[in-house]
């Protein structure tokens, strides 16, 4: 081996292991052969444990008594032949420490609970505010509905009021013909000049029409009927009802005929008739 091989073995560092008993059986064998074959690996060997040993007398420590034969057992492990001992294998410490997971914090199940009592706190608010403003909308729907009715009363109590004191509205009583049972007949108020109609509905007196008719009046003009509208016997509540329009009218007549009425007359469904 050549004088920079040797230096550079010296440098590797295997000596000191070696001193240290920090080295294979095999190694071991290396070094002491290199030793006995090289007396600068043997002087340099013998110089490195010299030096461990001076150390070792300056930092001396006393070890506990139940280390002393565990520390002797060393020594003479590492100045014997390894392979002659029961070879100890030692767990080496590890550097890493282990970390336990955290607990999991409780923060995040109160946040969440607080969350969804507040949104099933927000569903139940929402759905009374909703049932409030139903319950709102339908009295404003109903209050509507009265006070269209009212609207409709007035209006129509107006009317009859035109009718009583309006001097140029006729009367004329519609007697029965000899389909309609004795005694029917029923009022018309005609103002040709207003060109109005309206029938008494409180005077009537006819038999109550079915569901799926209705009694129908007419007016006779030079001999033709002309439609003026339907009505039912005792559904409406009002006094009064208004009919069409008709300017000129030589008599009124009523007949029975298919709910909506007929655009002619059912001559042999006539209930009442009058002239003037």
């Amino acid at each position: 081996m050549e004088l920079e091989d040797i230096k550079a073995y010296i440098e590797s560092g295997v000596l000191e292991l070696y001193v240290l008993g920090d080295v294979s059986p095999d190694e071991k064998l290396q070094v002491e052969a290199m030793a006995l074959k090289h007396p600068v690996i043997k002087a340099e060997l013998d110089e490195i444990e010299q030096s461990m040993e001076l150390y070792a007398e300056q930092n001396a420590v006393e070890p506990a008594g139940h280390l002393r034969n565990r520390i002797l057992n060393s020594l003479l492990t590492n100045l014997g032949d390894d392979r002659t001992f029961d070879k100890v294998t030692v767990e080496p410490k590890s550097n890493v420490v282990p970390f336990t997971a955290p607990k999991a914090s409780n923060f995040y199940k109160y946040a969440f609970a607080a969350c969804l009592a507040l949104l099933l706190a927000s569903v139940v608010a929402l759905f009374s505010m909703y049932s409030r403003l139903q319950e709102s909308n339908n009295t404003i729907a109903a209050l509507q509905s009265d006070k269209q009715h009212f609207a409709n009363v007035v209006s129509l109590k107006e009317g009859e009021l035109e009718v009583l004191q309006d001097a140029s509205f006729k009367f004329l009583k519609l007697q029965a013909t000899a389909k309609a049972p004795t005694g029917s007949q029923i009022t018309v108020a005609w103002s040709p000049a207003k060109k109005k109609v309206w029938i008494d509905m409180k005077s009537l007196n006819m038999p109550e029409n079915d569901q799926q008719h209705q009694y129908q009046l007419w007016a006779l003009v030079a001999g033709k009927p002309v439609d003026l509208g339907v009505f039912d016997a005792k559904a409406d509540t009002a006094d009064m009802k208004e009919m069409k329009s008709i300017a000129s009218a030589d008599a009124f007549a009523v007949t029975l005929e298919p709910k909506g009425g007929s655009p002619t007359p059912t001559m042999g469904e006539m209930m009442v008739i009058g002239k003037f």
